[in-house]
């Protein structure tokens, strides 16, 4: 039986969907099953992420009125074998907490893993992943607005057993110019720390080609979401030292 992970926020422009795209794919580069669930209804990208675009036609909504299988809506990355996608519909109509959780229920007996990528805020996509979740990675910027909506996020996650952080987009010269620093962070999210990701602008040229972003380069966030899927393993990696 597979794991039901989070990817959450609380706020718009952390990188949220960029990072799960980016762990998804090292953990299926690492042999594991993994599919992820794009919850942003009406605004899903998560498919361009993955470089899935033109593939993905079913979505979430449609296997939870039975209109096609679970084996039929998500849909392989072609060049990293073990990647899937569930993408989101365009409208809210007919979704029902119980019923996405049997559909989850049912992908984590086929896959390692299920990210279901839940937009900004705590409504709609907020709720189903929080309705189906065994764990839960919040995923936060350095600046005191986006650590204020993390918190939000994680006061809403509490019965989860297990809960993380990422801190994303960090840029050293803006932790010092906001006399703060990661420790503070987690301190004011609340959570252990999971990973560490850097400011990098291959993560937009990437998604804009259509390319997973660790087929594109080894350097920057890449080496970051790594070392991050690594760690869901329950192997002892060290915290990438961003400069």
């Amino acid at each position: 039986m597979g794991a039901a992970v989070m990817i959450t926020s609380g706020k718009g422009g952390t990188g949220k969907t960029s990072l799960t795209a980016g762990v998804a794919s090292c953990l299926a580069a690492l042999g594991r099953r993994v599919l992820c669930i794009d919850l942003d209804i009406g605004l899903r990208n998560l498919d361009l992420v993955l470089g899935l675009a033109d593939q993905a036609v079913m979505d979430f909504s449609d296997v939870m009125a039975y209109r096609c299988s679970l084996g039929d809506a998500a849909v392989e990355q072609r060049s990293i074998k073990g990647l899937y996608l569930l993408t989101a519909p365009l409208t809210p109509d007919g979704l029902d907490l119980q019923r996405f959780r049997e559909v989850v229920e049912e992908a984590k007996e086929r896959f390692d893993y299920v990210f279901m990528d839940s937009p900004a805020g705590l409504d709609g996509g907020f709720q189903l992943a929080m309705a189906a979740a065994d764990r839960a990675i919040v995923v936060s910027a350095v600046d005191p607005a986006a650590l204020r909506d993390a918190q939000r996020a994680v006061a809403e996650l509490q019965h989860l057993s297990q809960l993380h952080l990422v801190m994303n987009r960090v840029q050293p010269k803006l932790i010092r110019k906001l006399h703060t620093s990661i420790d503070n962070a987690m301190d004011a999210a609340g959570l252990p720390l999971l990973g560490v990701v850097p400011e990098d602008p291959a993560v937009t040229m990437a998604a804009a080609s259509g390319v997973p972003l660790v087929l594109a380069t080894y350097k920057g966030a890449a080496p970051a979401y790594l070392n991050i899927s690594k760690r869901i393993l329950g192997q002892r990696v060290p915290l990438l030292r961003i400069r």
